[in-house]
């Protein structure tokens, strides 16, 4: 069984890639479209996956409706808010406010589970929260332009979006921790959450929302780049921060999960064609050293 921080490191490189293929299709789609598409082809896989591993009769109604009401609060919002954040800040930028989930979590952990961190595994967690600022703030060189690095619309807006973002992942990442806790099957719970966001969306768009609807007309390339961010972020992202809840602590959970960031730089290296600023180097070496000082101090 792997640790549960690795398995939030790992549904943070999940996020990472996801976000490459997001990027273009929410612009072109719009947030709520793109989030509902997302959704949709989540959901099948999901069930097709909970299906095959057959524990999905475990789920009782108290678990299905606490599982909806932090998906909405999660996915529903914060995936939402997110995504209009990334369409107005781009992903470097929406990237840093929504990594604050982190330090949000941290919080909350403490006021309503007791949770706290002490020690090395505190001084590790600053320094590694403090790399992925450090990293996705002076990333950048300054000559390079991307139609990514673009601020759209107001920026008031673009910030409060990327931290309504953050607050709905840390409370709904919370809201998991008990419940998983019971040995409820991770990927029957992802498929639970899916749907409940999924009906909610289209809910929204039978009520007329004119910012549920598509920007633009559909096409195979947003559709394919849509179901990829799905599988990668939501079918397996999810489920392995839900597994990792199981058995680890919530905010050590958030707080791993909060390097996508980081090793979202390597994947734009590969997009921009040009080496990252010397920011993100330093950056990269803190969120390595934090996590190494959180993980030594568990040993």
């Amino acid at each position: 069984m792997l640790a549960p921080e690795l398995l939030a490191g790992m549904a943070s490189g999940c996020w990472a890639i996801g976000a490459l293929f997001s990027a273009n299709a929410s612009s072109e789609m719009g947030a709520f479209a793109f989030t509902r598409w997302r959704l949709f082809f989540a959901m099948c896989l999901l069930w097709l996956a909970a299906f095959y591993v057959g524990r999905w009769p475990e789920l009782t109604f108290e678990s299905i409706a606490w599982l909806s009401l932090s998906s909405w609060i999660g996915i529903l919002v914060g995936d939402t808010a997110l995504f209009v954040c990334m369409n107005r800040l781009g992903p470097r930028r929406s990237g840093v406010l929504f990594a604050t989930h982190a330090l949000f979590s941290a919080l909350f952990a403490w006021l309503f589970f007791g949770e706290t961190l002490w020690g090395w595994t505190l001084m590790g967690s600053g320094v590694l929260v403090s790399g992925v600022m450090v990293a996705t703030l002076w990333g950048r060189r300054e000559e390079e332009t991307h139609a990514w690095e673009n601020t759209s619309g107001a920026l008031w807006i673009g910030v409060a979006m990327g931290l309504l973002a953050a607050v709905g992942q840390s409370v709904a990442t919370l809201m998991m921790k008990p419940l998983m806790s019971t040995g409820i099957d991770a990927v029957s719970a992802s498929a639970v959450r899916a749907t409940a966001s999924f009906a909610a969306h289209v809910l929204l768009l039978w009520c007329g929302l004119s910012l549920s609807k598509l920007k633009n007309p559909l096409n195979w390339k947003s559709l394919l780049n849509t179901a990829l961010s799905a599988t990668v972020s939501m079918v397996i992202g999810m489920t392995l921060i839900l597994q990792a809840l199981k058995t680890g602590q919530a905010n050590l959970v958030a707080i791993f999960s909060s390097i996508a960031p980081v090793l979202l730089l390597p994947l734009l290296w590969a997009v921009y064609r040009r080496q990252p600023a010397a920011g993100a180097w330093w950056g990269g070496a803190m969120t390595v050293v934090g996590s190494a000082m959180i993980m030594s101090s568990k040993i």
